[in-house]
């Protein structure tokens, strides 16, 4: 047993209910071998399930991947359409496996943008996964966390022109409720690969509490071991939540 794995079995209590990941580093990754960018991302799928079967295998209970933004459309063409097309055959291929292994798949973000086809091939997927109690994996694609933010307060707006809602009634709970994933546990823990130290409009209202962990290993190298590392370091952190004493996983 590795050391981080013995390190994880004596810190159960601070495994991560929920995990989020951004996955960067496919386009350096083929650059570096002299490749197309395309190449790096069907590299990177592989990298999914590595982290997929990982965070069934440890029990976590929500994992979630940030595969396009709302930016990545300003990409050239080539490559948005090559994207979509290794999304579709995802989908058509993982789905089954999925559901074979007890897990709850969820695609979040403005999805009417995406073809017809692809929107069909999210539904029949998740069609498939709702009814499925282990792991939920939620795929951001289309995703931003002002968008997500903005999409709760059009809907609360909504709501106050009908005379349904009170403005006063307006809180931090009734705002989260209409943010995607709110029915599942808070991020405990961010995972960024490719070495860079920012957010990229990722679950802004999510992440309000997470702890927060950079690697400088590409996407497609992402395997096991280097998610042990982050769980590892999340392990040793005291997490107050804005007051003076560390609190448990249970007491959050």
């Amino acid at each position: 047993m590795s050391p981080a794995k013995q390190q994880l079995n004596n810190n159960k209590m601070s495994v991560p209910r929920h995990v989020a990941i951004i996955m960067d580093g496919n386009g350096r990754w083929a650059k570096q071998l002299g490749k197309l960018r395309i190449f790096g991302h069907q590299e990177g799928a592989k990298a999914v399930r590595r982290a997929v079967s990982f965070a069934v295998n440890h029990r976590i209970e929500a994992l979630t991947l940030y595969a396009f933004s709302s930016e990545n459309w300003n990409r050239p063409p080539q490559e948005v359409s090559a994207l979509m097309e290794l999304f579709i055959r995802a989908l058509d291929k993982e789905a089954k496996s999925l559901h074979k292994h007890n897990v709850r798949l969820k695609v979040i973000g403005d999805t009417q943008r995406f073809s017809e086809k692809l929107q069909a091939r999210i539904q029949r997927a998740e069609a498939l996964t709702e009814s499925n109690t282990g792991l939920t994996l939620n795929i951001a694609a289309n995703y931003g966390g002002r968008w997500d933010i903005i999409q709760a307060v059009q809907q609360l707006a909504h709501q106050v022109s009908e005379g349904i809602l009170l403005p006063d009634a307006i809180d931090e709970q009734t705002l989260n409720q209409r943010i995607n994933l709110s029915e599942l546990a808070p991020v405990d823990l961010v995972i960024r690969t490719g070495g860079e130290h920012r957010i990229s409009n990722f679950l802004l209202w999510q992440i309000a509490y997470a702890e927060l962990y950079f690697t400088e290993v590409l996407w497609p190298d992402f395997d096991e071991l280097v998610f042990e590392g982050a769980l590892n370091a999340f392990a040793q952190r005291e997490r107050r939540f804005g007051g003076t004493e560390p609190a448990s996983i249970k007491e959050i």
